[in-house]
């Protein structure tokens, strides 16, 4: 079954859930780091200016463990390829293969200032920024240990979130974080990351204890509460491919829970129903209990409901029947599954073949008109709008606590449509009308993971109030803009 097909038939968001964005706990000091120098701290980044002229590719590949490919050589077209074939066609000036942190730092040190500079963990970036145009792809998919240390989990950048959670399940430890089997640890993390057991654990990057950064000037920090803090709150939530390149991060785990999977189908015609019922449910039910609403664009909308809970099966039982009695229609189908944590993270997984499509994103703070926001689905078959229910752990911390701003929320919603070459920019139309009709039916903001290059006014969107100090994080940091992009913070 492909990742679209299981949205359809669980109800279920996969790259919404990494959603949920693509989990919390206190910091405590990080492991070290085996097989590689300790980082060097400075609190005071280099400011000279960068130079100038074109990069010295072959001196660059001469110090890459792990090459670097460019137009015309072999293996190029693969090398280059982000996620969505959507990006096919953007073709960077080279792509450099990272093994380490020091591979990351040639690469910086190389061409800052010379060529514009993408990370690219998964290659998962919805906006295709992680494959620039004419610019330098430095692959961090190489680094991609995961290396469990009794509570704690030392995972390189571009460990994907099928390996963090096999790696996690073996030790009997647990890490809330997306679905997508193939999306980078490093993108979901430093976007926030929403998952399917973010109401009870938190978001991914509440779990971070620390993180090994390559800065603007090409010197490697370690970035925690008590080292770098600015930049330590900046990485929680201020999005990927701003303020540096993370090669490895450090986070606190839970012990790995058995939990209940749950799917629930609609009848045709029940959509407004069982939204408006849905969002009252969610807001009411403990954090054990984590839920999405899929609305399947058409005529009439589909509707059905997925999620999972902290528990056994007779725990649940209650709390979906509670729903189903205030939805106005019965389920036609009803499938409740109890499965170990790591058999739940498969469950969600979906496929990892790649996709084609245009997504953008608005955040629910409060129950929104249900009848509206159907009414946006209607008609246009193919699209999905993606509801994951937030709340809980994820709304604990302040505002200001790290750099992910929603932490009111009572969901996200992800507008996802498949698309090709040809219909890219009718379907791009399509997405942008719905994102208005939410912004006026009261779902206003954005989820960064979800990036959206037409989203309007999108730093408020993504950061709110937090915007002001991003900027001064990345005025630190990388007062050059050497890390630009099209929704990039800059100094």
């Amino acid at each position: 079954m492909d990742r679209r097909a299981f949205l359809r038939v669980a109800g279920v968001s996969a790259a919404g859930a990494v959603a949920a964005a693509c989990g919390p706990g206190g910091p405590s000091a990080p492991a070290a780091s085996t097989g590689a120098p300790p980082p060097v701290t400075t609190s005071e980044p280099t400011t000279s200016r960068l130079p100038t002229g074109p990069p010295n590719w072959d001196d660059l590949r001469s110090k890459l463990a792990g090459g670097l490919v460019r137009p015309g050589g072999d293996g190029y077209a693969t090398a280059k390829r982000a996620f969505n074939p959507l990006f096919d066609g953007n073709n960077p000036v080279a792509v450099a293969s990272a093994k380490s942190a020091q591979d990351v730092q040639a690469s910086v040190q190389a061409a800052a200032g010379r060529v514009t500079l993408a990370a690219r963990s998964g290659g998962h970036c919805y906006a295709g920024y992680s494959v620039p145009e004419g610019g330098l792809v430095i692959d961090v998919s190489g680094i991609d240990k995961v290396d469990i240390r009794g509570t704690q989990a030392v995972i390189g950048a571009g460990a994907k979130l099928k390996d963090v959670y096999a790696g996690l399940a073996a030790a009997g430890r647990a890490l809330p974080a997306g679905s997508c089997p193939t999306v980078g640890i490093a993108g979901l993390t430093l976007g926030g990351g929403i998952g399917v057991l973010a109401r009870k654990y938190g978001l991914t990057c509440d779990h971070l204890s620390s993180a090994h950064v390559v800065t603007a000037d090409g010197k490697l920090v370690t970035a925690s509460a008590s080292s770098e803090p600015d930049l330590f709150w900046a990485l929680r939530g201020g999005g990927g491919g701003n303020f540096g390149i993370v090669t490895e991060f450090t986070f606190e785990t839970d012990p790995a829970p058995n939990l209940t999977v749950f799917s629930l189908h609609f009848p045709a015609g029940s959509a407004a129903g069982v939204l408006g019922a849905w969002q009252e449910w969610i807001a009411a039910m403990p954090p054990e209990l984590w839920a999405n609403i899929v609305l399947s664009g058409g005529s009439p909308v589909q509707c059905r409901v997925g999620g999972c809970y902290v528990g056994a099966p007779s725990g649940l039982t209650t709390l979906l029947n509670n729903l189903t009695a205030n939805a106005g229609a019965r389920p036609t189908q009803r499938t409740v599954k109890a499965l170990d944590y790591l058999g739940a993270m498969n469950y969600f997984s979906g496929s990892s073949a790649r996709q084609s499509f245009v997504a953008s994103s608005r955040i629910i703070t409060s129950p929104v008109d249900a009848a509206k926001i159907v009414g946006l689905a209607d008609g246009r078959p193919g699209m999905d709008l993606l509801i994951d229910g937030l709340g809980g752990k994820v709304g604990e911390p302040a505002k200001d606590a790290t750099a992910f701003w929603h932490r009111d929320a009572l969901a996200s919603v992800q507008i996802y449509a498949p698309a090709t070459a040809k219909t890219r920019a009718k379907v791009a139309k399509s997405v942008g009308e719905v994102v208005g009709g939410l912004a006026a039916a009261g779902a206003g903001g954005g989820y960064v993971n979800y990036i959206d290059p037409a989203l309007p006014d999108w730093k408020t969107a993504y950061y709110g109030d937090n915007a002001k100090r991003l900027q001064d994080v990345a005025k630190k940091y990388d007062p050059y803009n050497v890390f630009r992009f099209g929704q990039a913070v800059v100094a």
